[in-house]
């Protein structure tokens, strides 16, 4: 097993454009507790790539990685995103683009705040399942089921992407807020490339982007905390990374639960992360 850094992070942390972190925390998790073992899966999956992507046409050996480790969290949630907070907001002003490796959405908070901390006019792209607009759920105001409604308090050039499951109150507050939301059913019928084209402009600058997998259709990804069928492909979350990619300066993707297949969608979360640092590095060359 790999799993003590990211392939091909071999960089020290000064000299890394990129830095990966992991953060094992799944505290709040409603349905399919196990993202917390989620981050060293990844690591572990993200040696069966070659360094060049062809379809990038990007050779990794060519940029800084750094994989800084697991970084500590608590019991509570509370707790976790005060510390998480912490390393965050270093990367951010170190000049660091964050790549966060979860866990469960609500880790997402801490990692956003750092980059509109620097980039006041951040916009903020989620691709999911649920719409996360809950101002609390079973008690916790920081569940994983309400992370869109606190990073809209950072910032309104927000758009979800993939959505296909909320309560009415939720629907209705998009409706009311008019917010930009695309769901499965969007992207289905009109193709991604015309849903981009619809956000495009509105989002344009800096951007940080968050990836749950259970945006993507769990045949493709079944081990997840909160699977729900009708999903996007892994196609239409490249093109998505792939035209956002010059304006990204965070990136994360979480609800990973690796217990519930065998490996297949740790296998697809990595390759998702190098798609990633790939199309970025690409862009900034």
């Amino acid at each position: 097993m790999h799993n003590k850094i990211f392939a091909d992070a071999n960089s020290n942390y000064e000299k890394a454009r990129y830095v990966i972190c992991g953060a094992p925390f799944d505290a709040t998790s409603s349905f399919r507790p196990g993202s917390k073992l989620a981050p060293d899966a990844m690591r572990d999956a993200s040696y069966n790539f070659e360094t060049y992507s062809s379809f990038f046409d990007f050779d990794l050996d060519e940029i800084d990685i750094h994989d800084a480790g697991d970084l500590e969290v608590a019991e509570t949630v509370d707790e976790t995103l005060s510390m998480l907070s912490i390393h965050a907001n270093k990367f951010v002003q170190d000049g660091k683009i964050p790549i966060m490796l979860g866990g469960e959405h609500s880790l997402s908070y801490p990692f956003v705040e750092a980059c509109k901390n620097k980039y006041p006019g951040l916009g903020f792209v989620v691709l999911d399942a649920h719409m996360d607009l809950r101002e609390e759920f079973h008690g916790e105001k920081n569940s994983h089921a309400c992370i869109s409604r606190h990073v809209l308090d950072l910032t309104n050039k927000y758009v979800s992407i993939g959505i296909r499951s909320g309560t009415r109150d939720e629907y209705d507050y998009v409706r009311e807020n008019n917010i930009r939301m695309f769901s499965s059913e969007d992207v289905f019928s009109l193709g991604i490339e015309k849903v981009i084209s619809q956000f495009r402009d509105y989002i344009k600058g800096p951007v940080y982007l968050s990836i749950d997998m259970d945006a993507i259709d769990p045949a493709y990804a079944p081990a997840l905390g909160t699977p729900e069928p009708y999903g996007l492909t892994p196609r239409d979350v490249r093109a998505v990374i792939s035209c956002l990619a010059p304006y990204i300066v965070g990136f994360d993707l979480v609800e990973i639960a690796p217990a519930y297949d065998s490996g297949g969608t740790a296998v697809l979360g990595a390759k998702l992360v190098r798609d990633f640092i790939a199309a970025n590095a690409k862009a900034s060359k």
